[in-house]
């Protein structure tokens, strides 16, 4: 969320209210640069304009909510009421705290990416049911902003809850290159496509990385 923030008149702001995520874009005046909210761009606000405080020790205090007075809660629901019912701003979807996203460490196996595409339970607070995809050696979450790519029935649905290492490299949809996904026999051009896809997954796409693929 935070890359969603005042910074880049081209990119749209997004700020949190217990974890709920709105694109105020459409008050850029009061969250772009220069307006007198700006320092909410990009955070989770909910204890900041529950206690109308501008203090950098409120924002993304997500536990701090369930610590706010009856007086504190009842301004926060306020501000929630108002951004969905009285500004119209779109609702993208739900914030997760860093330190309730998976362990970028975890070992997966093809197995447990098998579990993840897109079709499960969706968890709590999520705003898709995940949906991971394999390159290299890092396990991507591709929910994050991928799912009309890789959701079902989408264009590259065939590669949710798949090592995609192989075909990506290749630009193949061919399903030989999902069973086998070995690329020590890849070119030097296809191995060069593979590592730009990860660097699209890691710094354009901003997908999270939720564990490493078991080998």
């Amino acid at each position: 969320m935070a890359k969603k923030d005042k910074n880049d008149e081209d990119k749209p702001v997004y700020l949190a209210l217990n974890t709920i995520v709105f694109d105020v874009s459409g008050g850029r005046d009061f969250y772009g640069p220069g307006g007198p909210y700006e320092v909410f761009a990009g955070h989770e606000c909910g204890v900041a304009l529950a206690k109308m405080s501008f203090e950098a020790e409120h924002l993304d205090d997500f536990e701090g909510v369930d610590d706010l007075n009856f007086g504190e809660k009842a301004e926060l629901d306020n501000w929630i009421d108002k951004f969905m019912h009285y500004r119209n701003y779109p609702v993208m979807g739900n914030v997760i705290p860093d330190g309730k996203m998976p362990s970028s460490e975890r070992i997966l196996s093809k197995a447990d990416l098998a579990q993840h595409t897109g079709t499960q339970e969706k968890p709590e607070n999520y705003g898709a049911a995940p949906i991971y995809l394999a390159l290299g050696s890092k396990v991507f979450d591709v929910s994050f902003g991928g799912v009309t790519m890789y959701g079902p029935d989408c264009a590259y649905e065939k590669f949710a809850g798949r090592d995609a290492s192989r075909a990506l490299a290749k630009m193949s949809f061919d399903p030989a290159d999902l069973e086998n996904t070995d690329v020590s026999d890849c070119t030097e051009k296809q191995r060069k496509t593979l590592d730009d896809w990860i660097k699209t997954f890691e710094e354009r796409k901003l997908y999270p990385i939720i564990g490493k693929l078991e080998k």
